[in-house]
């Protein structure tokens, strides 16, 4: 008790000295007394920096509906006028009830605290003024390592002295109402909450402008000692913090800044702590793989930034409010087709991204296993639809996808919808010369052997090659136009491998050996739709800072391929619904195209599709390895597959997907092909059929008609059978079986 009391006898004195050196100035005295204690302590205003508060940032949707928030303090920092006045009375009641009337310390107060918390055997009045209570949170709040911030509250004379010489500018810089303002939204108040308003909703789930008085009451208990007073931490802090409320109760009432019966009325109330929570980051949004997308986009782009670090503040801490491409009618639209085909459970996994052609707006980004570290609960803890530069995984090979890159650089090459290749049931290069990668280099291979599903062959068109996806024909065609030619192509298109190494460029190119993600195939095949403008994806359209400065993002957009080949390839891929391997599950009863994939062995299968208004890819594989775990014999969304194929299930999530995505918007229509520079045939004409002794002649070309001996199957029955395709190619195993 003795050692109590001359601890605080010493603090008191020690208080007394320091005010005495700045408080007789400010009334007038300015004898020689105190000029000498200025003059020895250095007692002079010394200006604060003040760094700007750590604020949460936002994540919003295309429609301003909230999907996602970041943040290393949760802090809504707002305007004096927007506290309620009965918080203002509380908190200067019992941390600095003499506020307006003293400068930067008060002596009066100090001490009367400091003989008020002795008889309470405790802390019940604070002693330092507010402005000091806001200095001491900068310099804590700027601290960057354990030894910062410890030296940022240490008791020392040296810590005091220099606190008050920031306070002493701080007062001469601002009004008092600007530093009452400054101290609120610094202020922690415990539960994760950060300032008056993160504060409010945290704890009684309401701005701060509409705190009543026992609300006002307990936040102004909490600064004191908001680590003992948690309400979050349990019971014990729960009943800290309701007696705090009452001692800031009584003081307001002693003050007459209420009656004493509205402070009995008050303490008869419970804590109505509601504990709302605060997620953050990714993992607690309800689109965590198009949240990941954004939170890349910001970490990868120097101009948020010179360093990474730099670039994670800017987003954690800058009070952002990023505005979005997301629709969430096209989201819910993938996350239900995608559920309804393949489950959370499933081990193989589903993943779609829908593209607006024209601005390369990411629609939505959906998988089927749920973002998380749970591997109990089969949880993804990477991006399943984007690259690794967002946060993703290495893809999957996208298979006869890529047939579409060299169907497109035929058609930019002259060649018609009828010029065709004799091919056969299989394909084996001549030479190592045959294919020629982009440095010149011989990439052929005659060891290999390609092969179609159940042999077949003949003489294909480019209708009739792609739409029955026949291997062997793709291969010869490749080698027709140049490797290098549809690498270009596909580079144009903004193809690029997921995992970020080069693209591989071999003779098997077209039967897609690179592994890919959704998100840029979706992005390659808008650009079909978009008669050849190629637009990078976009999931940020503008950034408002806390000052309200918005800044605009527009689509980055370039002519890649001709308007007239881009229609050209649209005419062929509309006809994969119609006439090839999407037969058997049909179209949307609009205008679509698109192209099935499915690697050799069904290790993966994909389905890239559009309309003039909406782009979409779905890939389907396994992640643990698709070589090691392909998709046969396996039961995926409850239902047993012998086999699968592109149409299987991406195809028909595809479908659904669109179905209800487009579902209110207008049909657009393709335009039509140019068919005086695509239609017939040129040098490269089908030959003359045989003449029939019986039925009808043959037609000008081909139409297949179930399994024509390419690599996907058309009229795909609900349980697949058959099979067969390409080899395994000896370098990248699990090339495109279509």
């Amino acid at each position: 008790m003795f050692g109590n009391l001359l601890r605080l006898l010493g603090a008191a004195v020690a208080a007394g000295v320091l005010a005495a050196a700045i408080a007789l100035p400010a009334v007038g005295g300015a004898g020689m007394g105190v000029k000498s204690t200025t003059d020895v302590l250095n007692l002079k205003p010394e200006d604060l920096e003040e760094p700007l508060l750590p604020e949460k940032t936002v994540i919003r949707d295309a429609s301003g509906a909230k999907l996602a928030q970041f943040y290393y303090q949760n802090r809504e920092s707002v305007k004096l006028d927007k506290v309620a006045p009965i918080m203002r009375q509380a908190i200067i009641a019992i941390e600095d009830f003499r506020f307006y009337e003293h400068g930067a310390l008060d002596l009066e107060g100090s001490v009367r605290a400091l003989m008020k918390n002795f008889q309470s055997g405790g802390v019940a009045q604070g002693g330092s003024s507010i402005t000091q209570q806001y200095v001491k949170q900068v310099i804590f709040n700027k601290a960057e390592t354990e030894e910062e911030k410890a030296a940022a509250i240490a008791p020392t004379v040296s810590r005091k002295l220099n606190e008050l010489r920031y306070a002493m500018a701080v007062e001469q810089q601002n009004t008092k109402d600007q530093i009452l303002e400054k101290y609120l939204n610094i202020a922690y108040f415990g539960a994760s909450s950060y300032g008056i308003q993160a504060a409010s909703k945290r704890f009684f789930d309401k701005p701060a402008s509409e705190l009543n008085l026992e609300e006002a009451a307990t936040l102004a208990g909490a600064v004191q000692n908001p680590n003992a007073t948690d309400p979050n931490l349990g019971k014990q802090q729960r009943a800290a913090l309701l007696a705090r409320r009452n001692v800031v109760l009584d003081r307001m009432a002693e003050l007459g800044k209420i009656t004493t019966q509205q402070a009995i009325e008050a303490k008869t109330k419970k804590l109505t702590y509601k504990d709302i929570a605060i997620p953050g980051g990714c993992e607690q949004s309800k689109y965590p793989y198009f949240c990941l997308y954004v939170q890349h986009e910001i970490l990868n782009d120097p101009q948020f930034g010179k360093t990474e670090k730099a670039r994670r503040e800017f987003l954690n801490r800058g009070g952002l409010v990023i505005r979005t491409t997301l629709d969430t009618k096209m989201q819910k639209a993938a996350e239900k087709a995608i559920k309804k085909f393949v489950h959370a459970s499933d081990k193989p996994v589903a993943a779609e991204a829908l593209i607006e052609p024209g601005t390369g707006a990411i629609k939505a980004m959906a998988a089927s296993r749920k973002f998380g570290g749970s591997k109990k609960k089969n949880e993804s803890n990477y991006n399943l639809v984007a690259d690794v530069a967002h946060g993703g995984g290495t893809g999957f090979q996208a298979g006869s996808t890529f047939k579409a890159f060299t169907l497109a650089t035929a058609l930019k090459e002259g060649m018609r919808y009828d010029d065709g290749i004799n091919s056969g049931s299989s394909y084996q290069a001549g030479g190592y010369s045959d294919f020629k990668n982009c440095k010149g280099e011989n990439v052929g291979d005659p060891s290999h052997v390609a092969h179609n599903s159940e042999g077949g062959g003949g003489f294909k068109t480019l209708r009739t090659g792609t739409w029955g996806s026949v291997n062997t024909f793709f291969l010869r065609l490749e080698q027709k136009v140049g490797l290098c030619d549809v690498v270009k192509t596909a580079k144009d298109l903004g193809i690029k491998r997921a995992d970020g190494r080069k693209l591989s460029e071999v003779e098997t190119f077209t039967l897609g050996v690179n592994e890919m993600d959704p998100v840029t195939v979706a992005a390659a095949y808008a650009t079909f739709a978009s008669r050849g403008s190629y637009c990078k994806p976009m999931a940020i359209t503008s950034i408002t800072d806390r000052t309200g400065k918005k800044t605009q993002f527009k689509p980055d957009c370039k002519q890649a391929l001709d308007e007239k080949v881009a229609d050209a390839v649209s005419g062929i891929l509309s006809g994969v619904f119609t006439k090839g391997t999407m037969s058997g599950v049909g179209g949307i009863g609009r205008d679509a195209a698109g192209k099935t994939g499915t690697t050799d062995g069904s290790m993966t299968a994909w389905f890239a599709g559009y309309t003039p208004d909406l782009a979409g890819a779905v890939s389907l594989g396994d992640p643990r390895g698709s070589y090691t775990h392909p998709l046969r014999n396996i039961r995926i969304g409850g239902r047993y597959y012998g086999e699968v194929f592109g149409a299987t299930i991406s195809g028909r999530i595809w479908k659904e997907t669109f179905l209800k995505a487009l579902k209110g918007i207008e049909a657009s229509s393709f335009t039509s092909p140019d068919m005086s520079q695509f239609g017939g045939c040129s040098g490269a004409c089908a030959p003359k059929p045989p003449r029939k002794t019986h039925g009808e002649d043959g037609g000008p070309f081909e139409v297949p008609n179930g399994n024509d001996g390419g690599g996907d199957i058309p009229n795909i029955p609900d349980i697949p059978t058959g099979g067969g395709g390409t080899g395994i190619y000896p370098v990248t195993p699990g090339i495109a079986r279509d």
